[in-house]
């Protein structure tokens, strides 16, 4: 089940409650997926939270996730997937793990990426954005990693937003007015920007990972992941 089925599926309580042991054996059997999300997660952080720590909160994601949802069936993996990630990126937000002189950086050189695309009339090559940069290879990468972080959290904040509306939804013209808007923001990517999204949120593959797949560095799957997150999230937001 796919992204687009994740958000289209009520989580009321009408699932019904999950007991303790079996709660147990739902944490172990998709423990695997915690760490999937965490190993991915940890990349694009660089170190902000330990790893054992970013699994003990994925965990009580999953738990959470666990309890709201009711006994597991053939959504509930693509459902926990979102919680699980967002109960690391709001421990993460609540840490504020970019100290603000990073923060800082960051905003400037954002900034001189976009003076320069509208310079170019276009999006520079990665060649021309390291060079406006003044950056070698590994620090546009990390510069890379810490503009994605911020374009998901803010993304995931939409999609527990929109996940979040769907378990009100009252009947099914609401619910498929939902999944419709998810379906659209999926159609306005082109088709890389599609195999994208679709390797990182449903298979929770890292960057390196997709690069692999599609033949591409790592920065051109970050950038793609950005802009595509950019376009869908305006289209949520509308």
């Amino acid at each position: 089940m796919g992204l687009v089925d994740t958000l289209a599926d009520p989580y009321a309580e009408s699932y019904g409650a999950v007991s303790v042991a079996d709660e147990q054996k739902h944490l172990l059997a998709y423990a695997p997926l915690v760490k999937r999300i965490v190993r991915q997660l940890n990349s694009q952080v660089q170190g902000a939270i330990d790893r054992d720590d970013m699994e003990q909160i994925g965990l009580m994601g999953l738990l959470e996730a666990l309890r709201r949802y009711g006994e597991p069936d053939t959504g509930f993996g693509s459902y926990a997937s979102l919680r699980v990630r967002g109960a690391i990126l709001d421990e993460l937000r609540r840490q504020d793990w970019r100290p603000r002189a990073v923060r800082q950086q960051s905003h400037k050189m954002r900034d001189a990426v976009r003076d320069l695309t509208r310079k170019l009339g276009r999006e520079p090559s990665e060649q021309e954005a390291m060079k406006a940069l003044g950056l070698d290879a590994e620090g546009y990468q990390a510069y890379l990693l810490d503009e994605n972080a911020e374009t998901i959290a803010s993304f995931d904040d939409i999609l527990q937003d929109t996940l979040a509306d769907t378990g009100s939804v009252s009947g099914p013209e609401e619910q498929l007015m939902i999944r419709r808007s998810l379906e659209q923001a999926l159609n306005g990517l082109d088709e890389r920007e599609q195999r994208v999204i679709q390797m990182y949120y449903e298979f929770e593959l890292s960057y390196k990972e997709i690069a692999a797949v599609l033949d591409l560095t790592d920065a051109r799957v970050c950038q793609l992941n950005k802009q595509a997150l950019n376009k869908m999230k305006a289209v949520l937001a509308a």
